[in-house]
């Protein structure tokens, strides 16, 4: 595919006013709640359904309740604690164009993001090693392509083409352990193709892998905490026994955007699952 997304006119949203940034948030993420592992049909059978039937008890339900009842200018910076947070930069919503509403506000049916998508990106944080291909700015599509295994990928980028992505932006960093992040968004011209390509990656029984995950399984730790209403999250781990390194991978489909999370770290010890449900959390409520 030699399509390569570029800035379309509007690119730089006018500057309204400033926006407010917000307190971290102090609390802890709930336990993992465990859950069976699914069978490898069943598992992209359900991709669309997880989220929503995960049931989260005790603790863990009064602290996705702190979360997702919050204003959604209100996003959490979650700095680092002992259960191994990485420390964020405080963060704040992007300012939007003029009588631009959010894309989950009540004048907004289409769920559109209005805001420039790169300011939609979770910075990367303290400690960080920043990617200079993937340093917040847009990227094409091939780029995107490229995380995908070449050759699965040829569908999904048929797919890609038909649904005529708007833009792509990218971060990439590297943390002092070698955890290794890659966050992509991908905005389309409506939420029903941002839909269709999430279904093209991961529904209908069939997948497409990432780079370095040939076989993935249903992330058991994670416990959907976070989720702004009216979003989708689907959130995997590389099956065992991985390689050299073990890949773990989250989607979010908000509005007429996905955003693709992937993070992987070299070692027995695998890829840590906090600081990973963390990511994809706060890339969730940015979207929101």
């Amino acid at each position: 595919m030699t399509e390569q997304t570029t800035e379309t006119a509007g690119t730089a949203p006018a500057a309204p006013a400033e926006a407010t940034p917000v307190p971290q948030a102090p609390e802890p993420f709930p336990d993992p709640a465990p859950a069976p592992k699914p069978s490898r049909r069943v598992l992209r059978a359900v991709a669309r359904w997880t989220v929503a039937a995960l049931v989260l008890g005790g603790f863990g339900a009064g602290t996705a309740f702190g979360i997702t009842s919050m204003e959604r200018t209100d996003v959490p910076g979650l700095a680092t604690g002992s259960d191994g947070r990485w420390d964020y930069p405080e963060l704040s919503l992007p300012a939007l164009p003029a009588g631009s509403p959010r894309p989950y506000s009540d004048g907004n049916v289409a769920e559109i993001h209005h805001a420039d998508l790169r300011r939609l990106l979770l910075p990367a944080p303290a400690g960080a090693i920043v990617d200079k291909k993937l340093d917040g700015g847009w990227v094409s599509t091939e780029q995107y392509l490229s995380g995908y295994v070449k050759g699965e990928r040829s569908d999904l980028t048929r797919t890609l083409k038909d649904s005529a992505p708007r833009h792509v932006a990218a971060r990439g960093w590297t943390m002092p352990d070698g955890t290794s992040t890659r966050i992509y968004l991908v905005r389309f011209n409506s939420t029903a193709f941002a839909q269709y390509f999430m279904d093209s990656i991961a529904g209908n029984g069939s997948d497409v892998p990432v780079v370095g995950a040939p076989e993935t399984v249903l992330d058991e730790g994670w416990s959907g905490a976070g989720k702004v209403e009216g979003t989708s999250s689907y959130v995997y781990e590389e099956a065992k026994p991985y390689g050299e390194a073990q890949v773990r991978q989250g989607y979010v489909v908000a509005g007429d955007t996905l955003a693709l999370v992937v993070q992987s770290r070299k070692g027995k010890e695998g890829t840590p699952g906090v600081p990973f449900h963390q990511t994809v959390i706060l890339q969730n409520q940015l979207l929101g």
